[in-house]
């Protein structure tokens, strides 16, 4: 049995607490918006978050991060992709935590680094491990199976937390592509926003089709120029989380394109939405990312396009439908 400190009270980081008191471990949960907290102790539910899914009594809310860090034997931190530096800030200074575990996925704008590389540089922790793969938290919190990957440079410590997390239900591999890993889970919620594009225009199965195949080709270009592996983009992180997240009715960022296909203006799907969308922060992030490395991204930069530009999504397809032509692969 381990202590485990789970840093941000939305919708993963209630189900990674619920997750690893059904594995036997001790959770503590903490978050930034003490009404959520207070509202979360009253009701053992998150109502806001994850309606419909009871808190065990093994999930124990802290309302204060001293409490939640104090003899933790791991520290998941589950916040929005912007908020992890700040939040990491704060462990630090209260004298730190347990073993540095990321399940944010996104790039940090500005800086463009990955949650792995904000953890080191906030932390001063060399080796954190970030744990991604397709993991709806309305599917993992009600007991439904699925596959994810726990990327470490240290494959002890990677190990540490698939022995930690592994269930009859929740199968952890371990892989040492930690770039190619978190590059594979971010930038599939940029594709997973055309995705939903599609669905809110009316297009059928085969521009979807041919939108994830290019897409996953896109995310494999600037995956393996930042220094990721080929064969990490064919898995879990990667092929797996863009299928989960793409297709998903569950998928925020999905969600968004749909609005967006539907005629919906960025500030009219984000006003209406109480979760993170992580691909709209992502996409600007990754463009510019992309750009500095000479790296051609021409669904990302259609995605931008349309979220800060207001292209319409038919003059986005067009765009990429008259890129010049070219041999696949």
């Amino acid at each position: 049995m381990s202590r485990v400190a789970v840093l941000g009270a939305g919708s993963w980081g209630t189900t990674l607490a619920i997750h690893l008191a059904a594995a036997g471990h001790e959770p503590r949960l903490w978050g930034n918006d003490r009404t959520d907290l207070a509202a979360l102790v009253a009701e053992r539910e998150n109502r806001k978050f994850l309606p419909g899914i009871a808190l065990p009594p093994e999930v124990k809310v802290q309302p204060e991060l001293e409490a939640a860090l104090a003899g933790a034997d791991f520290t998941f931190y589950v916040v929005p992709s912007q908020a992890v530096r700040d939040v990491a800030a704060r462990v630090r200074a209260a004298g730190g935590g347990g073993l540095p575990v990321v399940a944010s996925k996104g790039l940090e704008l500005g800086t463009l680094r990955r949650m792995t590389e904000v953890l080191t540089e906030a932390l001063g922790d060399a080796a954190p491990v970030a744990l991604l793969g397709p993991s709806h938290a309305e599917e993992v919190s009600r007991g439904i199976p699925t596959s994810v990957v726990a990327a470490s440079v240290d494959e002890g410590r990677a190990r540490a937390v698939q022995v930690l997390c592994s269930t009859g239900r929740f199968r952890v591999y371990t892989n040492d592509d930690v770039a190619g890993c978190e590059y594979g889970a971010a930038l599939k919620n940029v594709i997973a926003i055309a995705a939903g594009v599609c669905d809110g225009v009316g297009f059928g199965d085969n521009t979807k089709g041919a939108l994830l195949t290019r897409g996953l080709a896109e995310i494999s270009r600037l995956g393996m120029a930042m220094g990721g592996r080929r064969e990490t983009f064919f898995g879990l992180t990667g092929m797996g989380d863009l299928i989960a997240t793409a297709m998903s009715r569950h998928s925020r960022n999905r969600h968004v394109g749909e609005a967006l296909g539907r005629g919906q203006s960025l500030e009219q799907v984000l006003g209406g939405m109480v979760m993170v969308a992580e691909g709209v922060t992502t996409a600007r992030a990754a463009r510019d990312l992309g750009r500095a490395h000479g790296v051609e991204l021409p669904i990302t930069e259609q995605v931008c396009a349309m979220l800060f530009e207001g292209r319409a999504p038919i003059e986005a397809l067009q765009a990429l439908m008259a890129r010049d032509l070219k041999r696949e692969g």
